[in-house]
């Protein structure tokens, strides 16, 4: 073994400040998706405001393909695919499995075959923009959510599955 400047001879490798950082990111995601996507109506899913718009089913399913290319990203094997939505219940958990897939992923302590910059500044960013999407949507739908002050949520590393915690401080 080596001996290192910064742990020493016996100590493990430091985590990848990026990969945890990203991870937490993802929990942001997960957190804010699931706020935005509880309680939607039945009819939410097929809600479209204009020809050139995407209905919510549409973003959702994007939001799935976006963390597939994620993580095929992360794996070295880049693809792309562009999914024809499912039905509403089934594509929400569609993009919480492929969140956990990428975030499971994050946790290895596999190789990354992309930085960390690369891929929060393309999936994951593009998926913060489509939730919000996802949330002015169902205002418009006749079914807004509460605004919340997000710098206090409970939002942990690896907690990116549909059950979050219960908002702390939401506001009209």
């Amino acid at each position: 073994m080596t001996a290192s400047p910064i742990t020493g001879p016996t100590a493990t490798a430091l985590p990848d400040p990026g990969r945890q950082l990203l991870r937490h990111t993802l929990a942001t995601v997960a957190y804010r998706a699931a706020k935005a996507l509880r309680g939607a109506p039945d009819r939410f899913a097929t809600f479209h405001i204009g020809d050139k718009t995407r209905t919510p089913a549409q973003i959702l399913a994007h939001l799935g393909d976006l963390f597939d290319w994620a993580l095929s990203i992360a794996q070295g094997k880049q693809a792309w695919k562009d999914s024809t939505p499912l039905p509403w219940n089934a594509e929400i958990d569609r993009f919480f499995a492929a969140i956990q897939k990428f975030d499971d992923c994050l946790a290895s302590s596999e190789p990354l075959h992309g930085s960390t910059e690369g891929l929060f500044q393309g999936p994951v960013a593009d998926a913060l923009n489509h939730i919000g999407q996802i949330a002015m949507l169902r205002r418009l739908a006749g079914s807004p959510i509460l605004g919340e002050n997000y710098l206090k949520s409970d939002i942990v590393a690896g907690r990116v599955g549909p059950d979050q915690s219960a908002p702390h401080r939401e506001f009209a």
